[in-house]
């Protein structure tokens, strides 16, 4: 049978995508599965490392810290990894599991491989935000500008990030994103790319569409600090919020104004 008929008949059956099975339980096990992980390592590993971290934080913190030796910025660049992962994951959980199950619909083939593929090209994405991360914390220690939580110590810089945050969250850019965000269906079935590569290829795209609805708020974990907890289970929140809930749109604007009245709050106590 053409793919394209196949497609059809997956899209007239599209009400029947999440519908409990065997498929969206196993994706699902394994999406817990790694979301735990993340928690896991942010919540008891860097503390149990042998030595300080964040690295060269503690009581001589700043412009005294000790420089960052390759072995911390690896560590550094899979703890920025690990904290990224854990706030996206939730938010591509219903596009990951949609894949799977239209992957089933039609018919394909090496359903679970071709998911981890697709998996892994959100992975690829969240590295690159990652290594961007880390560079940028790399200069900000070496300038002497972050404290001993690794939060930047000057607090205009984070007033600035609120800002920022909070008029991206009013532009075309991000509504276009968060669009595509809401309705993971019309993704699959118009990105659909068969193969393993295919598979890659559209965990990638969508992976991009998700960091770009919400790059700025992940950026707000820098001034923040990269262990700040609260500040991260706070951004999941939001995330989820405007992915979710029916007015996404409009919790995305209302946060805005309120991080933009936040940050002005602070420019100018």
């Amino acid at each position: 049978m053409p793919f394209h008929v196949r497609r059809r008949r997956a899209m007239s059956r599209a009400s029947g995508i999440e519908r409990p099975g065997a498929d969206r339980t196993i994706v699902l096990a394994l999406l817990v599965l790694l979301a735990a992980l993340c928690w896991a390592w942010l919540l008891f590993v860097p503390f149990h490392a042998g030595r300080p971290w964040p690295p060269g934080a503690g009581p001589v913190g700043g412009a005294h810290a000790a420089p960052y030796r390759a072995t911390d910025l690896a560590r550094l660049l899979a703890l920025w990894t690990v904290v990224i992962a854990a706030m996206l994951l939730p938010a591509a959980a219903p596009s990951v599991l949609l894949y799977a199950r239209v992957k089933r619909l039609v018919r394909e083939r090496r359903v679970y491989p071709s998911t981890v593929l697709f998996m892994l090209g959100y992975l690829f994405v969240w590295l690159c935000c990652a290594l961007a991360a880390t560079l940028a914390d790399w200069q900000l220690h070496d300038a002497g500008a972050l404290d001993e939580t690794m939060a930047i110590a000057h607090p205009t810089v984070g007033a600035l990030a609120l800002v920022a945050a909070g008029v991206y969250q009013w532009t075309p850019a991000k509504h276009v994103c968060l669009d595509n965000c809401r309705a993971p269906l019309a993704f699959v079935l118009t990105h659909w790319r068969g193969g393993a590569w295919g598979a890659f290829r559209m965990g990638v795209a969508d992976a991009r569409y998700c960091t770009g609805c919400c790059w700025l708020l992940l950026a707000l974990v820098l001034p923040a600090g990269v262990l700040n907890v609260p500040v991260i289970a706070g951004l999941i929140a939001l995330i989820l919020a405007e992915k979710l809930l029916p007015g996404g749109h409009v919790v995305a604007c209302a946060t805005g104004l309120v991080f933009v009245g936040l940050g002005t709050v602070l420019l100018f106590p």
